[in-house]
């Protein structure tokens, strides 16, 4: 057999192969594609007791460290310069834990945000 031999087994006519749903990865858990596809749906039908719990976000247009004498001395009026630049994406939080960045935009007379990266597990960077 040379390196350029790409046979496969003969699966039998009555092998069924398993067609992945768009957006569903396709990651190997030993028992083949379909019973990854089956644990995907089960996962999401198991947390459907969780859908309503409320959490709180928050979109961070930047951060300030000041002294106790400089916070006192701000007034109505007073200007506080924050470490982000104009156009730079804005952080989003939920529940105080950094889960996207994005742009704010304006919708009808509220402010929003498009989000524009999700953030994985420790890509904070």
């Amino acid at each position: 057999m040379s390196e350029d031999d790409l046979s496969l087994p003969d699966l039998g006519q009555d092998a069924a192969v398993a067609e992945p749903e768009p957006g569903v990865p396709m990651e190997s858990t030993g028992d083949g594609p379909q019973a990854l596809i089956e644990e995907e749906i089960r996962t999401a039908v198991d947390l459907a007791p969780v859908f309503d719990v409320p959490v709180n976000i928050s979109a961070v247009l930047g951060k300030a460290h000041v002294d106790v004498n400089s916070l006192l001395r701000l007034t109505s009026g007073s200007v506080l310069e924050l470490d982000r630049k104009v156009g730079e994406a804005i952080d989003i939080y939920v529940n105080s834990r950094l889960v996207a960045r994005g742009e704010v935009v304006v919708v009808e007379d509220r402010l929003g945000v498009t989000m524009t990266e999700i953030i994985k597990d420790g890509d904070t960077g």
